[in-house]
């Protein structure tokens, strides 16, 4: 496993709460650059087999402008760009793309539902977003458990429970789920609580909602637990999403990592699951729509 924290392991936890955070106002800026144009007209549509709904995460293309990412994401077959903020959602929309999971609240990673100081802002920003992603036939909003802050896990889960509870009412008013991410604390995001598989399914029971499920992302699970296809094969029911990664680093899910994506995307498959998987590595190459498209073909089983 990768326990190491290299400087470039700082750079993307701190980009992916920034992009969180800003996104979730839909002010995140973007930067126009002319030879992404160029990489935009030589890729060619992707023969997909059907068997997936596929998605991009934005923040990992912040460079490219969004209407440009949605376009290409469009053009290779995808069918969602996500982690996107309510004034972002009509890009989306005007390319035939859904919001495959949305932003939830500002408040973002480390301020969660574990602190109960937190649950009258969360209650309010959710109760803003819930309303707002059932008008734009967004399904999916997400959320997540904070850090521990020196918090026993037993008191986070129930503080999590506690808080989540009239969220999820409303969510169930408007046909909404609401999607706890599991994410690593070992390199991205240290003292996250939601950061073992059992503890957020345990969540999940608690709460006995179908609008309140887990977000499985592959990357970070590999470096908490592993056991990746047994543990999807074991929990799925509890499952509403999937990220990929590429492990160690967070790159191109190809033959540079540890995991092998297909034999993953299989095991998704023949779960029955009908939800989205999206793309959420840091493209290294010059040619960052091509490493998404390439990422799409690996995982289209």
């Amino acid at each position: 496993m990768h326990l190491e924290h290299h400087p470039k392991d700082q750079v993307m936890k701190l980009t992916r709460k920034q992009a969180l955070k800003t996104m979730a106002a839909g002010t995140l800026a973007t930067i126009s650059v002319p030879a992404f144009s160029a990489a935009l007209d030589k890729l060619t549509p992707l023969s997909l087999v059907g068997n997936v709904n596929h998605s991009v995460c934005r923040w990992c293309y912040q460079n490219i402008p969004l209407e440009q990412l949605c376009e290409a994401a469009k053009g290779m077959g995808l069918k969602s760009v996500e982690l996107l903020g309510p004034n972002e959602w009509p890009v989306a929309i005007k390319y035939g793309l859904t919001c495959a999971m949305s932003n939830g609240s500002p408040l973002g990673i480390p301020r969660g539902f574990n602190d109960t100081a937190n649950h009258e802002q969360l209650l309010k920003d959710f109760s803003d977003v819930i309303p707002k992603a059932a008008d734009h036939g967004i399904r999916n909003v997400i959320c997540f458990s904070g850090n521990r802050n020196g918090m026993d896990d037993k008191v986070g889960l129930e503080n999590c429970a506690r808080g989540l509870d009239p969220v999820v009412k409303l969510a169930q008013k408007y046909n909404i789920n609401i999607v706890m991410e599991l994410l690593n604390s070992k390199v991205n995001h240290p003292d996250y609580m939601c950061d073992y598989t059992p503890w957020g399914v345990a969540l999940c029971e608690k709460l006995g909602s179908e609008n309140f499920k887990l977000l499985y992302d592959i990357y970070h699970m590999q470096i908490m637990e592993g056991d990746i296809i047994a543990t999807i094969n074991k929990y799925h029911k509890y499952i509403a999403h999937y990220h990929t990664g590429g492990v160690p680093g967070r790159a191109e899910i190809d033959e540079t990592q540890e995991l092998y994506y297909p034999a993953i995307m299989k095991a998704i498959v023949k779960t029955g699951f009908k939800g989205f998987v999206a793309q959420e590595f840091i493209p290294k190459g010059a040619d960052p729509l091509a490493s998404l498209k390439a990422g799409v073909k690996i995982c289209d089983v």
